[in-house]
């Protein structure tokens, strides 16, 4: 009975198996016929077309061209004013802006009427070299700066030679304050080139310094006798002596002047560094009368009171020496300077002070606001017909 009942399964199986296939090869051999509607559900197909490229306009641009971007002047004098023009067009299709125009240094001063310009106009830049009392080759720049995409920035020139066609003497005046006129000596003016020239006009550092003259004379030399205000002149010591001059290629000159101090202090001034609030430093200072004069002071000033005078010792025929003790005070801020003043009234009447200047611990040391001229190098002198550059002072360093 059994085999009978797996013969018979076997046989169902087959027939289902069979019978699946032929349902198969039905439905492949002849397809269904699908409605209109069956199609409506999809949208329609889209057309794909080849755009053609659009031309885009051409961009407008500026374009800068100088005639020139060197101007020789060639051979000219000291301390003149020269000028000239460096003209430019604008040879784009865009509107030329000038931005911006900067210079090397303060002696080129120049002028642009207007800084944009239409395609084809033209501009100039007019400039006004004035040159200094150095003398040989010198070259000055200024650079324009504009929206020309090629040529942002041009870089225009001025050159000369400088060449001294004045000569003076003495090129300073050392005065002494107990002669008689502070011995000045007398100043000579002469043309190098031959060419006449009149004196113009005489000024001096608080008109200190005067001379006669007299306008209309023409010569290619003058001797002047200077006269020399022996009260002004001690309390400037240093200054200058301007001379205007009708000369084509010279309008003045400028004499450096230099006394000897009565007196001398040493050092000038006071500067401790790293200081601690409260916490003493002692210092020496000598007072020296350069002419020997004998002299005699009051008791010194501290003007915030932070400075002491210990002890005085007298250096025979010339002066003293003060042994000076000084106690930086507490601040709220160590980060900042101390300044004090040390003030000494003479028997002859002037008054001489001591600058002291304190840095505390972690302070930033910065150079004082309003220093006085050095009187150490003294102002330099140049040589108009050489160019050499020295000092007043012959023991000074040449930096």
């Amino acid at each position: 009975m059994k085999p009978n009942r797996l013969t018979c399964v076997i046989l169902l199986i087959l027939t289902c198996v069979l019978f699946l296939q032929t349902g198969c090869e039905d439905e492949y051999a002849e397809p269904r016929e699908l409605s209109p509607e069956w199609f409506d559900r999809f949208p329609e197909p889209v057309e794909w077309t080849t755009a053609s490229a659009t031309p885009k306009p051409s961009l407008k641009v500026a374009r800068i061209a100088f005639e020139k971007v060197v101007h020789d002047f060639g051979v000219i004098g000291p301390e003149t004013q020269n000028f000239c023009e460096f003209k430019f067009k604008n040879t784009g299709d865009g509107i030329l802006k000038i931005e911006e125009v900067t210079k090397d240094c303060g002696c080129t001063p120049f002028e642009l009427d207007k800084t944009e310009f239409a395609p084809g106009e033209s501009g100039t830049l007019k400039v006004n070299y004035v040159t200094d009392t150095q003398l040989g080759p010198a070259t000055k720049e200024l650079t324009i700066h504009s929206n020309d995409i090629k040529n942002p920035e041009v870089i225009l020139a001025v050159k000369a030679t400088i060449t001294a066609t004045i000569d003076y003497e003495p090129k300073m005046l050392s005065l002494m304050l107990k002669s008689e006129n502070a011995g000045c000596p007398p100043l000579t003016i002469t043309s190098i080139d031959d060419r006449p020239f009149s004196i113009s006009y005489i000024q001096s550092t608080n008109n200190c310094i005067t001379a006669d003259f007299d306008p209309s004379v023409e010569s290619t030399r003058f001797e002047l006798q200077p006269k020399v205000n022996m009260d002004t002149l001690e309390t400037i010591l240093n200054g200058t002596v301007e001379i205007g001059l009708t000369h084509p290629e010279c309008k003045k000159i400028s004499v450096a002047v230099r006394t000897k101090p009565r007196f001398t202090m040493t050092p000038r001034s006071l500067t401790i560094r790293n200081a601690t609030p409260n916490t003493v430093i002692t210092k020496k200072i000598r007072i020296i009368n350069n002419y020997g004069e004998a002299f005699s002071f009051d008791t010194p000033k501290s003007k915030n009171g932070s400075i002491t005078v210990l002890n005085t010792t007298v250096i025979p025929d010339r002066g003293y020496e003060l042994d000076l003790q000084i106690t930086p005070p507490a601040i709220e801020d160590t980060r900042k300077t101390f300044s004090e003043e040390l003030s000494l009234d003479l028997s002859s009447g002037l008054q001489l002070n001591i600058p002291c200047y304190v840095f505390y611990s972690g302070a930033t040391e910065t150079p004082q606001e309003n220093s006085e001229t050095c009187t150490v190098c003294g102002p330099r002198i140049i040589d108009p017909k050489t160019g050499k550059v020295t000092y007043a002072n012959p023991e000074a360093k040449n930096n």
